[in-house]
């Protein structure tokens, strides 16, 4: 099963990959990635992410659960923090691990790419200047990187 969390705090990148590796010798590969907050040009002060608690993890799980029947993978952990995130601050972590590089890779992709564009999150800009800053979509170029899911096996 999946580790799947939502949640405010910083999370330490090795001490999930160990956790989900767990000392396994049968383990040939851990793709990690993790997403940072830029700070746009340097006008961002923060980026604030809202979700429902419950329906999110309960959604990123259903795509994770996705991901594990589509590659043979061996573990998978996805966190996703929400509340206000400062340029440089990690936001999201994705480790996959598998036998195989292939796999570790094309599932921490795919659950990427999901996260991206279709969790349920809620992202609203602050700016350094005080303005009210936007609320972020998706762009189309994320839209578009993950159609290409919808044709693979």
């Amino acid at each position: 099963m999946a580790r799947v969390r939502v949640q405010a705090a910083p999370f330490d990148v090795a001490a999930e990959t160990r956790a989900l590796t767990g000392g396994r010798t049968d383990i040939g590969a851990v793709v990690t990635f993790v997403g940072l907050c830029r700070d746009e040009g340097g006008t961002l002060a923060a980026l604030e992410l809202e979700h429902y608690p419950g329906m999110a993890e309960d959604e990123i799980r259903r795509v994770a659960d996705e991901a594990q029947a589509r590659w043979p993978l061996m573990g998978l952990t996805a966190i996703h923090r929400h509340g206000p995130i400062a340029p440089g601050e990690e936001i999201v972590l994705v480790i996959a691990c598998s036998a195989h590089r292939a796999a570790a890779f094309a599932a921490a992709e795919f659950l990427m790419d999901f996260l991206k564009t279709r969790a349920p999150f809620w992202k609203k800009e602050r700016r350094r200047d005080g303005r009210d800053g936007d609320w972020v979509d998706a762009r189309e170029e994320d839209e578009t990187v993950l159609a290409r899911w919808s044709s693979r096996p």
